[in-house]
C-alpha cells in the first residue's frame, strides 16, 4: 500500500483517463437488463476551446452520470459538438481574408470544404479538452450536428413540418444583420441603450399647413407609403382620407385611421414604413399598403432611395437630415437615449428588414409545450422557478424565422425550378436535378440542436438506443439558454416523438470574475480551465466549479478557493496515506470485519459515516452538490482527519489485538466509502488511491457507497461530543495563555451524572492523548484552593489550575505588550477613517474593510484587557 510523500495532481492524474476509455467503462449497452440513466452533452460550437462555463456545465454532468454508474445504472453519457452555422462561417472567412481570400473567391463546394477542416481541427481541442476534464464520455455514440444521421433527422422534420403547414414561406419583417447579410432570431438580437436622436420632421398637407412627426431613424421615411392617426384623434379627423407630401421624395401619402396609434405619444401622428419596421408591417398589412423597402442587403440605400443611393444607411441620416433643415422640412432634433437591437454576432446595429424568409408556425407548437408543463407530464425544472421563465418565453412567442443566408449548414430542402418557379419540399432532390436549383438558404442552428435529445440517438429510425435512453434524464445546461434551446427541444420533441426530451433540466449560472464581472474577452478577465487545471489539477477545478454555489445561480471564479481546494486534495492524500500504512499491506478489503466490540470512536465515525453517505446520496439525487460538497468537506477534514485518525492511533499503539483489527476495518471500511463519494467530484485522486487498496480493481465501477445501519450508535454521537468538547475547552485554554502542549498540565473535570462520568473515565485515555495532562481527576465534585480557569461544557465542567498553566507576571506582561499594541492599531484606523477625505474619496470596498478591521480590533482589545484585569485580581 505504498502511497508518494506528496500529492502531486500532475502524476495522479496522467494516462488514467486512457485507461478508463481503453477498458470500455463508459462504453453504454443498449442490451443491458440494467436500468437506463442518459444524459447528452449541450454539444460545444465549433468555434474554439472550451471555457470555464463549458467545464463547469460538463462537470456536473459527469458527476451525475458517474455516481450513477456506481448506482448499478447502464449509464449513457452522449458526446458531440455542434455546427454553430454563422460563428464558425464567420470565423472561417476570418481566416480566409488573412490569407488574402473570400468564399466567394473558393464557391460554396470549397468553402464548405475549408468549414469541415476547421470543425475535425477544433474538435480535436475539445475532445483533448474532456480529456483532461475527466469527462466518462461514450466516444462510441458521438455525433455531429451535420453528420449524415443527424442531416437525415433535420430534412424529415423540416418535410414533415411543410407537410403539416408549420413551415412557410413568405415576406416578413426580420431582424437583419447587414455586416453578416442574414437574418437573425428575437434572441439572437442584444439591446442596448444608445444616444440618439428624435428628429421633429414636417409633412406638408395641401392647404398649406403640414403634419408633425417623429422619428428615430429618418433614413427609413424614403419608404414611407401612409400616415396614421387614431380615428378618435379630433385633433385629426378632418384629415383622414386626405394625403400629405413626403418630403424630399415629393411622393402623395394617404391619412388613414388606425386605434393602434397612440393619441398620447408625441404628437398622435405615426408614419408607416412597412418595409422596414415590424409594426408598421402589420399595420401595412391591415391597409393593404404598398412595402417600399429602400435599403440592401449589406446596410447601403438602394435605388428606390433617390438621391441617396448608394449611400450608407448612417450616412444617408446625416444627409438626409441635412437636406431636410435645408429645404424647411426639419422642425427640431431632440436628444433621445433609446434601445437599439445590435447582432449577439457581429455587434452591427440590426436592421428591420423586408424579407422573404422561411418560417416555423409557433401557436400551436407553444399551447402543446405550455399544455404538457400543466400536465403530469411536466418536465421539472431545477431550480423550479426558472418553469415561469419558460411559460412566459412560451406565451410571447412569434413566428420563428428558421433561415439563414449562410453557406455552413443544413441548406433548405427546397428547390426551384429554373423555368416555371415551381418549388419541391422533399428529402430528396426532384428527379430531374438539372432543371432545379435548391434554396440557398441554410437553416438556423437552433433548427438542428432542437433535435438534439432524440437525433442523437437514432431518430426518425427505431434504434435499440432510441429505445432504451430515450427520453434521456436530465439536461445540464445554463440558464441563459432557455429559449434558445432548452425551449426549442421541449416542443421539438413533444411534436416528433410525442414525449419529454428529458425528465429534469438542471440550470446553473455564468461563472463570473472575483470582483462579479461577466468573464469577457474585451475585459481580458477570462479564465482557460486547461491553465488552472496544469497549476492544481483537474480534481480541484471539478470540485471548486461543482459545489461553489448552488442550482440557478452564477459562480465567481476564484484562485484562492481552487487553491483551498487543492489543500483539502492534499489533506485527503496524508489521511489515506497515514490510513494505508497504519493498516499494513496485509490488511485488505475481505478482511474488514466490523461485527465485534468497538470503542466509542469507532462507534462515532461509523455512525457519523452512515449519515454522511445518506445526506450525501439524497443531496445528489437532488443536484445539491454545494451542500454534498459541504457535507463531504467537514466529514473528511472534520470528522475523519482531525479526530477518528488520532484517536485510532491509541489503540494502534497500545491496543490488543482484537482492537487493532476493529481500528484497522474502521479505518479502511471509512476510508473506503469516503473515496466513493468522492469519486464523482474527483475521480483520479479516488483511483489513485483506491488502487492502492485494489491495485486490480476500479473505483469507476465500484459499487456506491452504501450505508450499514445497523452500525450506526445515536448515543455515539451525544457521547463523542462531550469528550470532543473537553479536549477543545483544554485546548483553548492552553492557546489562550501560550501553554504549549508538551507542558504538562493538571486537569480537573466535574460531572455530576454518574453515566456520564463512566462515559469519560472509560474513555480517558483520549484526553490523556490530546490534552497532556500531570494529573487527570474527574469526579462528582472538584475541590480546589488555587486559582483556577473554569469552562463550562454540556454536561460537564473543565476545570484548570492556573499555576500550572502560566507564570502570572510573564502573562501579564505579555498581554500588556498586546494591548499596547491594540491600541495603536485602533488610533491608526480610527484616524483613517475619521479622516473625511479618506472616507469620501476611497473606493467603497476599501472603506468598508477599514471600518471591519476597527470591529476586529476592538473586540480583540475588550478580550485582552478584560484578560489582563482577571490576571492583576488574582495576582
Amino acid at each position: 500500500m505504498e502511497m508518494s510523500k506528496k500529492y502531486d495532481p500532475k502524476m495522479v492524474e496522467e494516462g488514467k483517463y486512457e485507461k478508463w476509455v481503453e477498458a470500455g467503462y463508459f462504453k453504454s449497452d443498449a442490451a443491458s437488463d440494467k436500468p437506463p440513466y442518459s444524459i447528452v452533452i449541450p454539444p460545444p460550437n465549433v468555434t474554439g476551446k472550451l471555457h470555464l462555463g463549458h467545464a463547469w456545465d460538463t462537470t456536473l454532468q459527469d458527476i451525475i452520470t458517474r455516481m450513477k454508474r456506481m448506482q448499478g445504472y447502464e449509464v449513457l453519457y452522449l458526446p458531440g459538438m455542434d455546427h454553430a452555422g454563422i460563428a464558425t462561417q464567420a470565423k472561417v472567412e476570418a481566416r480566409l481574408r488573412e490569407q488574402g481570400v473570400t468564399r466567394h473567391d473558393l464557391g460554396r463546394e470549397k468553402f464548405i470544404e475549408r468549414a469541415w477542416d476547421w470543425k475535425e481541427e477544433y474538435a480535436d481541442f475539445i475532445r483533448s479538452q474532456w480529456k483532461k476534464l475527466g469527462l466518462g464520455l461514450d466516444y462510441d455514440k458521438e455525433r455531429f450536428t451535420m453528420d449524415e444521421g443527424l442531416s437525415k433527422a433535420v430534412r424529415k422534420v423540416f418535410v414533415d413540418m411543410y407537410n403539416k403547414g408549420m413551415i412557410y414561406r413568405g415576406e416578413y419583417i426580420i431582424n437583419w444583420d447587414p455586416a453578416t447579410q442574414t437574418a437573425l432570431s428575437d434572441i439572437e438580437v442584444i439591446h442596448k441603450e444608445v444616444e440618439g436622436n428624435f428628429y421633429h420632421v414636417k409633412y406638408p398637407l395641401p392647404d398649406g399647413n403640414h403634419l408633425e412627426i417623429a422619428t428615430t431613424r429618418p433614413e427609413t421615411m424614403l419608404g414611407d407609403t401612409a400616415i396614421v392617426v387614431h380615428p378618435d384623434d379630433d385633433r385629426y379627423r378632418e384629415y383622414i382620407g386626405k394625403t400629405v407630401t413626403l418630403p424630399i421624395m415629393e411622393r402623395e401619402l394617404p391619412i388613414i385611421s388606425d386605434p393602434y396609434v397612440d393619441m398620447e405619444f408625441g404628437t398622435g401622428v405615426m408614419k408607416v414604413t412597412p418595409a422596414h419596421d415590424p409594426n408598421d408591417f402589420v399595420l401595412g398589412e391591415r391597409h393593404e399598403l404598398k412595402r417600399i423597402n429602400v435599403m440592401n442587403e449589406d446596410g447601403t440605400m438602394n435605388d428606390l432611395a433617390g438621391r441617396y443611393a448608394g449611400m450608407d444607411r448612417f450616412e444617408c441620416r446625416k444627409a438626409l437630415v441635412k437636406d431636410l433643415e435645408a429645404e424647411g422640412y426639419l422642425i427640431k432634433v431632440e436628444p433621445h437615449v433609446h434601445s437599439v437591437g445590435h447582432s449577439e454576432r457581429s455587434g452591427a446595429v440590426v436592421e428591420p428588414y423586408l424579407s422573404t424568409q422561411w418560417f416555423v408556425k409557433m401557436d400551436d407548437l407553444a399551447k402543446k409545450s405550455l399544455d404538457n408543463q400543466d400536465s403530469d407530464n411536466a418536465i421539472n425544472f431545477v431550480p423550479e422557478r426558472f418553469d415561469a421563465t419558460f411559460r412566459r418565453w412560451m406565451e410571447d412567442i412569434r413566428d420563428w424565422c428558421i433561415s439563414r443566408q449562410l453557406w455552413w449548414g443544413h441548406q433548405i430542402p427546397a428547390w426551384y425550378h429554373k423555368e416555371s418557379g415551381e418549388m419541391h419540399v422533399g428529402m430528396e432532390p426532384p428527379a430531374d436535378p438539372d432543371n432545379w436549383v435548391q434554396d440557398e438558404d441554410v437553416l438556423d442552428t437552433w433548427f438542428s440542436s432542437a433535435l438534439w435529445p432524440f437525433s442523437t440517438m437514432g431518430w426518425p429510425e427505431e434504434t435499440e438506443d432510441l429505445k432504451k435512453f430515450f427520453p434521456t434524464n436530465v439536461l445540464v445546461t445554463g440558464y441563459d439558454i432557455i429559449f434558445f434551446w432548452v425551449a426549442r427541444m421541449i416542443f421539438s420533441s413533444l411534436e416528433h416523438t410525442g414525449e419529454n426530451p428529458f425528465d429534469d433540466v438542471l440550470l446553473h449560472g455564468l461563472v463570473r470574475d472575483e470582483q462579479n464581472r461577466k468573464m469577457s474577452k474585451s475585459l481580458g478577465n477570462g479564465v482557460d480551465p486547461m491553465d488552472v487545471i496544469e497549476k492544481y489539477g483537474a480534481d480541484a477545478l471539478r470540485y471548486f466549479l461543482s459545489t461553489g454555489t448552488t442550482p440557478g445561480h452564477d459562480l465567481r471564479y476564484s484562485d484562492e478557493k481552487v487553491e483551498s481546494v487543492w489543500n483539502f486534495i492534499n489533506k485527503i492524500w496524508n489521511a489515506s496515506r497515514f490510513s494505508l500504512m497504519n493498516i499494513g499491506e496485509d490488511f485488505g478489503m475481505e478482511d474488514i470485519n466490523l461485527e465485534g466490540e468497538k470503542s466509542l470512536a469507532d462507534e462515532w465515525i461509523l455512525t457519523r459515516l452512515n449519515e454522511t453517505i445518506g445526506n450525501v446520496t439524497q443531496l445528489s439525487e437532488h443536484y445539491e452538490f454545494g451542500e454534498a460538497g459541504r457535507l463531504l468537506y467537514n466529514f473528511i477534514w472534520d470528522d475523519f482527519c482531525d479526530w477518528y485518525i488520532e484517536m485510532a492511533k491509541v489503540p494502534m499503539a497500545e491496543g490488543t489485538e482484537a482492537e487493532k483489527a476493529m481500528t484497522r476495518s474502521v479505518l479502511l471500511h471509512t476510508l473506503d466509502n469516503i473515496l466513493k463519494m468522492l469519486h464523482p467530484f474527483m475521480p483520479f485522486v479516488t483511483e489513485e488511491i483506491y488502487q492502492t487498496i485494489e491495485p486490480d480493481r476500479t473505483i469507476v465501477t465500484s459499487e456506491w457507497a452504501k450505508a450499514h445501519t445497523h452500525l450506526s450508535n445515536p448515543t455515539s454521537e451525544d457521547a463523542m461530543a462531550l469528550l470532543v468538547d473537553i479536549i477543545k475547552s483544554v485546548r483553548q485554554t492552553r492557546n489562550e495563555v501560550n501553554t504549549p502542549l508538551s507542558k504538562p498540565i493538571d486537569i480537573f473535570i466535574e460531572v455530576k451524572d454518574a453515566a456520564r462520568r463512566e462515559l469519560i473515565e472509560n474513555n480517558r485515555h483520549y484526553i490523556e492523548r490530546f490534552c497532556n495532562p500531570g494529573s487527570l481527576d474527574i469526579s462528582s465534585e472538584v475541590v480546589t484552593e488555587e486559582d483556577v480557569k473554569t469552562d463550562v461544557v454540556n454536561g460537564a465542567t473543565v476545570i484548570l489550575p492556573l499555576s500550572g498553566l502560566i507564570d502570572m507576571q510573564e502573562e501579564i506582561a505579555r498581554l500588556e505588550g498586546e494591548l499596547k499594541r491594540l491600541e495603536g492599531e485602533l488610533k491608526r484606523v480610527d484616524g483613517k477613517l475619521g479622516n473625511e477625505k479618506f472616507t469620501a474619496n476611497a473606493p467603497a470596498d476599501v472603506v468598508e474593510k477599514e471600518r471591519e478591521k476597527q470591529i476586529g480590533y476592538q473586540s480583540q482589545f475588550n478580550e485582552v484587557r478584560e484578560r489582563l484585569d482577571n490576571l492583576k485580581r488574582k495576582g
